[in-house]
């Protein structure tokens, strides 16, 4: 399953980190409004409130938005580098989701929010983003055909606890191959991930070798337990 609005309206999140006792700080709705006055006193002149999707708001954008456009920032890339021990994983075993971190190029996806649902929209998507402070938002520029705008995008956050930095490419395939939570498997959220983006013409080298990977592992672990099964 994936995140609905109704999770978000009802702070279903939150719930389920609080009832983990993870020991993580939860942001209040007055630090995230606080969070998104920021933001928006940084907005450049004259520009629209775009948001740009890079992971799970690609095929899962929840957002009420007006128009989309397919575009690339620099600077940052796609990386799974935030561990999650609630929604794609659990305590005992915490899933990876998609961060971006500092360094080369990123392709995705870019909404613009109509300026009448702006404040409702943006609180909605900070209940999901910066739930425990694990993004940093900020203005970056999007390059599109024939344009570039400038759009809202959420950064990894360095200093996070759950922020776990230059894991092998093995490492992250065992933890997509085998965690999952109350939202689903990891490697189901990389399989949407892809194919979200393979609906806009992106192909993300990179997150298909990872699936190439996760899905040698699976089937190695499937072969094992066949056999013992057997025995």
């Amino acid at each position: 399953m994936s995140l609905t609005r109704s999770d978000l309206e009802s702070l279903r999140l939150q719930q389920m980190i609080a009832v983990e006792k993870l020991g993580l700080s939860i942001l209040s709705t007055a630090e995230l409004e606080a969070s998104i006055a920021q933001i928006l006193q940084q907005k450049p002149p004259q520009s629209d409130v775009w948001i740009f999707a890079y992971g799970s708001l690609i095929w899962n954008p929840i957002l009420k938005y007006c128009d989309r456009i397919s575009g690339k920032i620099y600077g940052w890339h796609r990386s799974f580098c935030l561990r999650t021990p609630v929604g794609r994983g659990t305590p005992e075993n915490p899933g990876l989701v998609l961060a971006l971190e500092s360094g080369g190029s990123c392709r995705g996806i870019a909404y613009r929010i109509a300026p009448e649902l702006i404040a409702p929209e943006l609180l909605l998507l900070w209940r999901r983003e910066m739930v425990v402070g694990s993004y940093i938002p900020r203005w970056v520029k999007v390059f599109a055909v024939g344009t570039s705008i400038d759009a809202i995008v959420f950064t990894i956050n360095p200093k996070h606890p759950m922020y776990d930095p230059k894991l092998s490419i093995e490492a992250v395939a065992t933890t997509i191959a085998t965690a999952e939570g109350a939202l689903g498997s990891c490697s189901d959220y990389l399989s949407q991930t892809i194919y979200g983006l393979a609906e806009h013409q992106i192909i993300d080298r990179g997150l298909l070798n990872l699936q190439k990977q996760v899905t040698e592992i699976n089937s190695v672990q499937q072969q094992s337990e066949s056999s013992q099964s057997c025995a």
